[in-house]
Parts: structure tokens; sequence; C-alpha cells
């Protein structure tokens, strides 16, 4: 996997009730294990969401608080050709992808229900054909009340 094939990894936390926005190096965006250790890093009322976009392919939301990771992978197929998505798929006992199988999302589409943005939003937002995976996070940055500050790191 070449670095340029990550659009962006971008580490969001609200801390003492502000939205916060980082952008860190896109090599941490190539393997989940790499990710998860830099999302510990950074102080959160809410735990601290890692945004990844790959390729224009697919994005992946990471949410971490303590210990309790929770994971969203917009395109299940894509786990078979990414190591990041294999890593999310393995991380979620997702079953072997076939060629048979839909782009679906998969994991935990309540992952930031709590913050304003419902399953059936964000099941919407992942099956919209006509949004690239950057479009998909800028409406998630929007609707969680930080879109100014993302689109200021990721452009």
């Amino acid at each position: 996997m070449a670095e340029d094939d990550i659009d962006f990894v971008a580490v969001a936390y609200r801390d003492e009730g502000r939205w916060e926005v980082a952008e860190v190096s896109p090599a941490l965006g190539e393997d989940l294990d790499a990710l998860l250790p830099i999302l510990q890093r950074f102080p959160s009322d809410v735990g601290v969401l890692g945004l990844v976009s790959v390729s224009d392919e697919f994005f992946v939301i990471v949410r971490s608080s303590g210990d309790e990771v929770r994971l969203l992978l917009s395109d299940a197929t894509m786990a078979d050709l990414w190591p990041l998505a294999t890593g999310v798929a393995e991380a979620l006992d997702l079953p072997e992808v076939t060629d048979q199988d839909e782009p679906a999302p998969a994991g935990d589409l309540t992952i930031l229900a709590d913050l304003g943005l419902s399953s059936a939003e964000m099941e919407l937002l992942c099956s919209d054909d006509d949004l690239y995976p950057d479009d998909v996070l800028s409406d998630v940055a929007d609707k969680l009340g930080f879109g100014e500050a993302f689109e200021a790191i990721v452009g």
C-alpha cells in the first residue's frame, strides 16, 4: 500500500466541550494497529474519533474511549483489497468477502448516534453512491459540529 493511497487521517476530539481536529500522518491510516495507539493520546469528553479516507474508495470511522473501540467500515467489500479494511473486518469478525457480495457498511452504525448522527443517517451516507468518502466524512463533521475545523485541515 502506497502512502498516497490514504487521502487523509483526521482525529477529532471534544475537550472541555469544544471540538478540536488534527491531521495525523497518512501512514497511520494504512493499518488499524498503527492508528489505535495514536487515538488514545488525545483527551476527549466523548471518545476520540479517527476518520480515514482511503483512495476515494471507502472510509473508516474509529471511536476510541479508554479500552472501548468502536468501528465502522463504509464498504465491507474492501476487506480483501486494503490492509486497513482487512484489519477492521478482522476486528469486527466479519465473514470473508465473496464475489457475490454487494457494497455495504459493516460495523457499528450507531457509532455516532449519541453525538447526533443516527444509525439511519449513517447508513444513508454510507450507501450514497454519489458521495466520495471525503464528502461523507465532511458531512459527518458538519453534523457533529466540527465541519469548519475539519475542512480547514483536509480541504
